[in-house]
């Protein structure tokens, strides 16, 4: 495995990444690998991501309830669901 030199790291990213570190009680190469990682978009842990509650405060998340009310306001109208050829 290649190794990479980053040099010019900001005091304030260094704070950070050196209490990260020491919270979960793993090395600093570790954190900077994971973070590397995670940036680009892999999971350091080899497991697949799920990325959804990334995006939880921009789309909403709805609760069961919520989705049972909407689907039978919907069903109620004729529109409990959309064929594909319906489509624009």
């Amino acid at each position: 495995m290649k190794s990479i030199s980053v040099h010019g790291i900001d005091e304030e990213t260094e704070k950070l990444i050196l209490e990260r570190a020491r919270k979960r009680g793993v090395s600093v190469n570790k954190i900077v690998k994971e973070l590397i990682a995670e940036s680009l978009g892999l999971d350091p842990s080899g497991r697949d991501r799920d990325n959804r509650a990334a995006f939880a405060d921009l789309c909403g998340v709805w609760t069961q309830e919520e989705a049972d009310r909407l689907l039978q306001a919907m069903s109620g109208l004729g529109l409990d669901s959309v064929e594909e050829s319906e489509w624009p």
